[in-house]
């Protein structure tokens, strides 16, 4: 860092990470259990209310990006803060419409106070998104010389917010006042808008070396805009129940104003980087809370909380972030992305053998898989960025948004096909009449696939029918994470090739600006 103004600049963008990420969690841990309660919800309010956190998440991430440069990055960083504001009065005033009242004045308080926590985590959902979206541009610009290290050490600070948030969660785990919980988010919000509202914030990479707003444009391409733009609409028809025409519709008029505007498809690399993107987030966010559920009932048994295995995971990936320099030094981005994709790959691999095992089995292969997804989307974000400058804010956060996109859209419901057909084949193979009597065929984005029931397997009254139930279930959950570790396998064979492409052409170098 060249003088302090950088450095306060660097540490604050770090706190209002920490501030997203304690966001998250905090908010995901409450819709498991207290909302649930409170409020009276079932399965299918929970998921909305999970879900109205995390869609405009990512969205927020690639619109921003279009415009962040012009309203500048202290624009954007005010705007987070005021979302994190808004959220917590929001989150208040809802634990106020429940509390204190009974009969039909709580029912009532109950839907407003779930209104209230739909709309604050939608605009919680915002601030976090557009955090992401000035962080990772200013931090680029700062360190354009050593983006990828830098992007690491940033991002060190979401697992730094799940470590808080779960010692959080741990600590006030017998208090029913979830306000508390909640608010600790006003702590770091209020430390980096103290930080940051007195810097001067640099124009970004692209600004400073004179690149124009087109060359930003034509670097993403259509078929940048075709896939960043294309899960937005999917995202947004999702929520507001619009039909396929009307996404396709919205999805191709964009698709064409990039080509009218850029006439280009975009840079060959980063529609590489994008397809890797896709399976890359689905390995490391997708199986988080699948794998950490598996281990909860070994931790319940040994009478520990089941938020630990968070903790410890997190901490792993925190710490080794900081340590990414000379690890990249080493092995450059493309071999530190080889490297952690085996690690991936072998970690689920193992994780699908321990079925029955200890807790310390489980455990070490989760260590095995942590470190290896430890790496994976703060170094796409500099491989991205490193390779792309002219795209600035707009092909960097792009990266992050379809990431994150990818998984809610495509990637929980491939995981969600894996665990259920992987339990209807089990529950098949070795009970072929419980299978007919228990099993319903069911559609998602990809096809029909026969899945277990739930009414249909509680009214099973037999022990021993249910025992193959359950059976089959956690059989399938354990068969299904080798399914998973095709993904960073395949994965592994496409940084290979970029790693032999690179070298073909003398070796893996950053593209520099400063000689454009």
């Amino acid at each position: 860092m060249n003088n302090r103004n950088d450095k306060i600049l660097f540490w604050g963008c770090f706190i209002a990470l920490i501030t997203t990420s304690y966001a998250f969690i905090s908010r995901m841990i409450l819709c498991g259990g207290q909302f649930v309660t409170d409020f009276g919800l079932d399965k299918v309010s929970v998921g909305e209310l999970q879900g109205a956190g995390i869609w405009p998440f990512g969205a927020s991430i690639i619109l921003f990006s279009l415009f962040i440069d012009r309203i500048g990055y202290k624009v954007a960083m005010m705007f987070s803060f005021v979302c994190y504001l808004i959220y917590a009065a929001m989150a208040f005033a809802a634990y106020g419409a429940i509390h204190g009242v009974t009969g039909d004045a709580l029912i009532a308080g109950q839907h407003r106070g779930y209104q209230l926590l739909y709309w604050g985590s939608i605009i919680l959902g915002l601030g976090n998104g557009t955090v992401e979206a000035y962080i990772n541009p200013v931090v680029a610009t700062l360190f354009h010389k050593d983006k990828t290290k830098w992007l690491n050490i940033l991002h060190a600070g979401w697992p730094a917010g799940l470590v808080l948030g779960g010692l959080c969660t741990i600590a006030l785990a017998t208090c029913t006042d979830w306000r508390l919980s909640l608010g600790l988010i006003l702590i770091p919000a209020f430390i980096f808008v103290f930080l940051l509202i007195g810097l001067k914030f640099p124009k970004s990479e692209r600004e400073q070396a004179g690149i124009g707003y087109l060359a930003m444009l034509k670097e993403l391409g259509a078929f940048g805009a075709l896939v960043g733009f294309g899960l937005v609409f999917a995202q947004l028809g999702q929520v507001f129940a619009w039909s396929s025409t009307v996404v396709w519709g919205l999805t191709g008029a964009v698709v064409v104003i990039f080509l009218l505007l850029t006439k280009s498809l975009g840079r060959g690399i980063l529609g590489v980087l994008i397809l890797i993107m896709m399976p890359l987030a689905t390995t490391e966010i997708g199986t988080d809370g699948w794998i950490s559920s598996l281990m909860e009932e070994p931790m319940k048994a040994a009478g520990n909380n089941p938020a630990w295995v968070l903790v410890y995971t997190s901490a792993i990936m925190m710490g080794l972030r900081f340590c990414a320099g000379p690890i990249i030094h080493r092995l450059s981005p493309l071999g530190l992305l080889a490297t952690c994709a085996a690690l991936a790959a072998v970690g689920l691999a193992a994780l699908s053998k321990t079925n029955g095992a200890g807790m310390g089995v489980i455990f070490a292969a989760a260590t095995l898989y942590a470190v290896g997804k430890t790496f994976f989307w703060p170094t796409m974000l500099g491989l991205t960025s490193e390779q792309c400058p002219k795209g600035g804010a707009l092909t960097l956060n792009a990266m992050g948004g379809i990431g994150m996109l990818a998984v809610g859209i495509l990637g929980f419901p491939f995981i969600g096909y894996l665990q259920e057909t992987s339990a209807t084949h089990q529950l098949q193979a070795s009970h072929p009449a419980i299978y007919q009597s228990v099993t319903v065929q069911k559609n998602y984005l990809l096809g029909a696939y026969q899945a277990i029931d739930p009414v249909k397997s509680a009214a099973v009254t037999e022990d021993a029918a249910q025992a193959a139930i359950k059976t089959a279930t956690v059989t399938g959950q354990f068969s299904a994470l080798g399914k998973m570790a095709l993904f960073p396998a395949a994965m592994l064979a496409c940084f290979l090739a970029l790693i032999f492409y690179f070298k073909s052409r003398g070796g893996y170098r950053p593209v520099s600006l400063d000689k454009q």
